[in-house]
């Protein structure tokens, strides 16, 4: 019984709990209740990968009712990857919290927190299993509601202005998403999304096809945080809490570009996208341009975060670098490093809060000499450094590599060259950090600072360590993604 249910279960075990946490009010109960639902949500995308890898892809059917009258919930191999990676950084990040949590949020509000979070976490998994567009639209504003709210609870003043920012960038693209299903349900007159895939005409259908597919483009790629739509990203990340900012980073934009893909190769189809349309083209310019310009921001910034942020911007512009080569490698190759920089970026904003902890700033020039007295979290920092940059044996070079040689393979010189051109940029800043931590002078705070807390190390660690882990075995990442890039291609190269 359960077995059968574990779709829904997905979903109602986080909504359920969240509720649950505002009841519990203050104490460690909201904490509890949050990290038990989280656990308990791993285990589910944990039992419906290995079902699916078992069985083929998992069709559940709401309530009984069969699509297209009723709301299907569909786990694939592209979906089951993205929710298994996504429930266990929601886990990881909630072991990680309480000290931070205590530090940068107001006691008042943790129970607030702790309900948001699941919210957050609720339409995060939600987005990857429904089978049904608008459903896909409501979840996604499920987590960007939380996100606003996850983001206004930092305790400087620009924290909430920063989330009043995301809210109206992320109202303005919510708004394009329900412009571009609209137009596809008057077209078709159903919101499944096989079903609009199978009746949409995409090669000699009526204009509204194309208007469709710019708005729900456009309004993704807002979401997304692509070159140029990311203005809401750098300020997000810079004022959220630091466990928000650990979350959000490694999984928001992650899934986003997740319902990017399920567009494009699901619904409207990669001839239509990018044979009829210029759609690869454009998303190979406006990739490079936004790898460059935000790689080259990051080095100049001296908030750590905030260098992060631009980062993020820059490596998602490689996953749609490789999305817009429309074919296996290049598809496998972006869909593998959604989940390589969501773990190399989730755990170093995790190390970034540990430094936030004892030193009370993520100024990197209030960092200084830190590896002195912060050796292991100086040492977390240097490895998922290493990762950014794409440094052999780790997860960010497999990405990387199966990226270079699909361009190389489909004769894309320029832009295999402008990549390795890019990832010069990230050695640069990366290093600033690393000639700070262990070359610069300690000031009296730094020299005074003790070690992170193993409640926030272990859990940085675990997530460090994956980066290396998925760096030698490749299996499992490489293996799943290049499975799900050819599924999503109809089986052909």
């Amino acid at each position: 019984m359960i077995e059968a249910n574990l779709p829904i279960l997905l979903i109602v075990i986080p909504m359920v709990t969240a509720p649950l946490c505002v009841l519990a009010g203050r104490g460690r109960t909201a904490y509890l209740l949050a990290l038990l639902a989280s656990i308990a949500v791993f285990i589910t995308a944990v039992a419906m990968v290995a079902k699916v890898n078992a069985t083929g892809v998992i069709h559940y059917e709401i309530g009984g009712w069969a699509p297209p009258y009723g709301i299907e919930y569909v786990v694939d191999r592209l979906s089951s990857f993205v929710m298994l990676f996504v429930s266990a950084l929601g886990a990881i990040v909630l072991l990680y919290a309480p000290a931070s949590v205590n530090q940068e949020i107001l006691p008042s509000k943790h129970y607030l927190f702790y309900a948001t979070y699941l919210l957050c976490l609720t339409g995060l998994l939600g987005m990857c299993v429904t089978g049904d567009l608008f459903n896909v639209f409501v979840f996604l504003e499920i987590s960007s509601l939380s996100s606003y709210a996850l983001i206004s609870l930092g305790r400087t003043r620009r924290a909430p202005l920063a989330a009043l920012q995301y809210l109206i960038v992320g109202s303005i693209g919510a708004t394009f998403i329900l412009i571009g299903i609209g137009l596809l349900y008057q077209m078709t007159g159903t919101l499944n999304m096989a079903d609009i895939a199978a009746r949409v005409n995409t090669d000699h259908g009526p204009r509204t096809v194309s208007v469709a597919f710019a708005f729900l483009t456009v309004g993704l790629c807002v979401k997304m945080a692509v070159f140029p739509l990311h203005t809401w990203l750098p300020g997000a990340y810079t004022y959220a809490p630091s466990v928000v900012t650990a979350f959000i980073a490694a999984t928001a934009t992650k899934v986003s570009v997740y319902a990017f893909v399920r567009l494009v190769f699901g619904i409207i189809t990669p001839e239509f996208a990018f044979g009829v349309l210029p759609l690869d083209t454009a998303l190979m310019v406006f990739s490079l341009i936004g790898i460059f310009v935000a790689s080259t921001a990051a080095i100049f910034q001296d908030d750590v975060k905030r260098l992060l942020a631009y980062s993020s911007v820059a490596q998602i512009g490689y996953m749609l670098l490789g999305i817009s080569m429309a074919n296996a490698d290049g598809l496998s190759a972006g869909i593998v490093h959604m989940f390589n920089h969501a773990l190399i970026k989730g755990g170093l904003f995790m190390v970034v809060g540990c430094f936030v902890l004892r030193l009370g700033s993520s100024r990197l020039s209030d960092w200084a000499g830190a590896a002195k007295t912060m050796p292991w979290t100086s040492l977390a920092w240097a490895i998922g450094g290493l990762g950014l940059i794409g440094v052999p044996l780790t997860a960010g070079f497999i990405s990387k590599w199966l990226l270079l040689t699909s361009a190389m393979q489909n004769n894309y010189w320029p832009v295999a060259v402008l990549m390795l051109m890019s990832s010069l940029l990230a050695v640069v800043y990366v290093w600033r950090v690393v000639e700070t931590l262990y070359f610069g002078e300690p000031s009296t705070n730094v020299a005074q600072a003790a070690e992170s807390p193993r409640s926030m190390l272990i859990p940085t660690y675990v997530v460090i360590t994956a980066v290396v882990v998925f760096g030698v075995w490749t299996q499992y990442s490489a293996g799943l993604a290049s499975s799900a890039a050819l599924d999503l291609l109809g089986g052909t190269p």
